[in-house]
């Protein structure tokens, strides 16, 4: 599908996310440095962990809210969330603030989330999600390229300035979904006697969730998706450590007597930013080249070249070879994002796309919960054990999807000779 043809809803929200994430991608990656180097490294794996209990939450209530009062209303409640926590952030003189900050912008953005993708799956034929779920994660990590890179310095130096600019940027989109953007939910569920009754909602929420993690072949694909969000988060999170413990300040290239050298947080920069350039690159002619792959064999193979490429990472110390193991991992990352939305939008009934969104977002905030365990492993582990970790996370995963889908074609087995 050609960006031309496409929904105004979408054509506005690839616009306003692009330019979100270019401002994003400057502070995210250096939050784990930021909170390790001011609290300490095991004060600092701890907190980190707290996000990914809020994303669940958010995940949930999000994915809810999308099915029941629509999917433009519950994005504006998260994005304007965020916009009010990035002026906190900015206007803080405390790192408790700024943590507070943080973890609401994460209930924020996994408010926004489930919304996002059911509007998505509402709006583009079922052969042609893949390649928009990859359009849209292009956007999403445009600013990865450039980002880190100017991040590493605006970061440190600039963090008020970077801040209100997020807060702006943040507002500007917000603005754009509440005047220009429609609703696109199929079916309303509005439930007037429940409006304004919390306890009803909640309750409804919960038994609707329950249906939804009785479901074993859904509750394997979360699983599966737990253990390969250890690996892929690991970008954010012990690679910034040991990038910046165990790679020295080195010469990136000599030219007659010049040379660009990098400490260790412009490498870390770096790294981050060819891992965004990668996405906006290779993300739609990947996703264009496996289109006829099964996502059996896609899950697989992306979860085997996250969990080698980071588990190279902790051989080397070589700028250049750092890079090239930056590509792999990448790949894997890249292989991975567009089929899951994919899956849970085949999966998924279409009056409860918000909600299967919202609980397939488990397997990110529960990977998230987990991920920072490095960080705290890192403490008392070289750094062969905790990469050794990571790899094992993403055998796990690998392992599991393989037999989500056996589960998946003895169902079929069995439908087809019913009927």
């Amino acid at each position: 599908m050609q960006w031309v043809t496409w929904d105004q809803n979408l054509k506005i929200r690839l616009i306003g996310e692009t330019l979100f994430n270019m401002l994003f991608w400057m502070y995210f990656p250096f939050l784990t440095i930021y909170f390790s180097e001011a609290l300490g490294k095991m004060t600092a794996g701890i907190m980190m962990t707290a996000p990914s209990i809020i994303s669940i939450i958010g995940s949930m209530l999000g994915g809810y809210l999308a099915d029941q009062f629509g999917r433009r209303s519950t994005m504006l409640i998260g994005s304007f969330l965020q916009v009010g926590m990035f002026a906190l952030f900015a206007l803080s003189i405390s790192h408790w603030i700024d943590y507070i900050a943080f973890i609401t912008i994460s209930f924020g953005k996994s408010l926004y989330r489930p919304a996002s993708a059911a509007m998505v799956a509402d709006l583009v034929p079922k052969a042609k999600r893949r390649r928009v779920f990859a359009t849209f994660a292009t956007a999403n990590n445009l600013g990865a390229v450039f980002g880190p890179v100017i991040g590493a310095v605006l970061f440190f130096n600039y963090r008020s300035e970077l801040l209100w600019s997020c807060t702006l940027i943040t507002l500007l989109y917000s603005l754009a979904i509440l005047s220009l953007i429609r609703e696109t939910m199929p079916e309303p569920r509005r439930k007037h006697e429940h409006t304004y009754n919390m306890w009803l909602l909640l309750k409804e929420q919960f038994l609707n969730y329950r249906l939804i993690f009785r479901d074993k072949t859904f509750f394997l694909y979360i699983l599966a998706g737990v253990f390969i969000t250890i690996s892929i988060m690991q970008l954010d999170l012990y690679l910034a450590i040991y990038v910046n413990d165990y790679v020295p300040s080195q010469a990136l290239f000599h030219w007659k007597g010049w040379s660009l050298t990098l400490d260790s947080e412009k490498v870390f920069g770096w790294m981050i930013g060819l891992n965004g350039l990668l996405f906006v690159l290779c993300i739609i002619p990947v996703t264009k080249q496996l289109e006829n792959w099964s996502d059996r064999n896609a899950l697989v193979l992306s979860a085997i070249l996250s969990g080698i490429g980071m588990f190279l990472v902790g051989l080397a110390a070589n700028v250049w070879l750092l890079f090239i193991f930056t590509v792999i991992l990448t790949l894997g990352e890249i292989i991975h994002g567009p089929v899951v939305q994919n899956f849970v939008s085949n999966y998924a009934p279409k009056t409860a796309r918000g909600q299967y969104m919202g609980a397939a977002d488990l397997q990110f905030s529960i990977g998230r919960f987990i991920a920072p365990l490095t960080v705290i492993l890192s403490t008392s582990f070289s750094p062969l054990i905790v990469f050794g970790f990571i790899l094992s996370c993403a055998i796990i995963s690998a392992s599991i999807y393989v037999q989500l889908f056996k589960i998946i074609a003895i169902d079929k087995k069995i439908q087809s000779s019913s009927t």
